[in-house]
Parts: structure tokens; C-alpha cells; sequence
């Protein structure tokens, strides 16, 4: 099961790291001109800084969804939770990460789905602590380990 530890974000710093273009998966045209930009996480990846934070994800259960042991969320307290969006969630007293499933609303609970087939969904009844602390707007992976 994927935990989530929520990490206290900075947004008062500025730094802009060079952002090259059309980056292809493919075979590049060695004719292309490389345009370059810079992108910048607090300006150009965070949209509510007082509502967002940041939580190092532990554990494997969203790792179809491309969410890893170690990666980083990204998690806006301020955007509303959608049926699909991936979210954290605070349930009996613990954070968790996963798909948020409202199919079942109307038979009076919802489910926190994984990623990973070797997890079950949990099941949120009226007998649960349940929130939806935040939803998940962009994750982070470090590639070199």
C-alpha cells in the first residue's frame, strides 16, 4: 500500500532552469531548431502556492498510474476532487494516495482505488475518518538513483 509523508513546500525562491522544446520520443530531425525557455516549478507548476504541498510517496500501489516508491507529489489542497483524479487522502488516521472511485455514492460509500493489481480498493463508509486532502497535480521521479 502507498502512504504519502506530506512535506512542507518554500514557494518564496525563484529558480529557472532551462526548458528545451519538442523533445521527441522518436528520431529527431537534426534540422530542428532547439528553442529554449526556462521553466520555473513555483511559477510555472504551482498554481495555489498557499493550498499546495509537496509528499514523498512509500510504497508500490500506484504503480500502473506511473507513481513509484520515492517519487514526489505534487498536491493541491484548493482543486476539487473529481471521480478519477488521483488524491491524497487522510482515512482512519493515515494519508494515503490513490484513485478516487465515486461510482458507488448513491449505495452510500466510495472507494480509493490503486494502481497495482496486488491491492484491493478500500472501502470509505460512513464509519470512516475520511478526507480528501488534496488532489495530485504533477509528480516528480528521480531517474538516477
Amino acid at each position: 500500500m502507498s502512504k504519502i509523508h506530506i512535506i512542507p513546500s518554500e514557494f518564496n525562491k525563484e529558480l529557472e532552469l532551462q526548458l528545451a522544446y519538442s523533445i521527441k520520443a522518436g528520431f529527431p530531425s537534426p534540422a530542428e531548431d532547439y528553442q529554449h525557455d526556462t521553466l520555473d516549478f513555483n511559477r510555472d507548476l504551482i498554481k495555489h502556492p498557499e493550498a499546495t504541498f509537496y509528499g514523498r510517496v512509500d510504497g508500490d500501489s500506484m504503480i500502473e498510474a506511473g507513481i513509484n516508491d520515492g517519487d514526489i507529489a505534487i498536491i493541491d489542497r484548493s482543486v476539487e476532487a473529481s471521480d478519477g483524479d488521483v488524491i491524497v487522502a487522510f482515512v482512519n488516521n493515515e494519508f494515503t494516495i490513490k484513485y478516487l472511485d465515486l461510482s458507488h455514492k448513491s449505495e452510500g460509500y466510495i472507494e480509493l482505488r490503486p494502481a497495482n493489481k496486488k491491492y484491493h480498493p478500500i472501502k470509505i463508509n460512513d464509519s470512516d475518518e475520511f478526507e480528501v486532502w488534496g488532489v495530485v497535480v504533477w509528480t516528480i521521479r528521480n531517474w538516477k538513483k
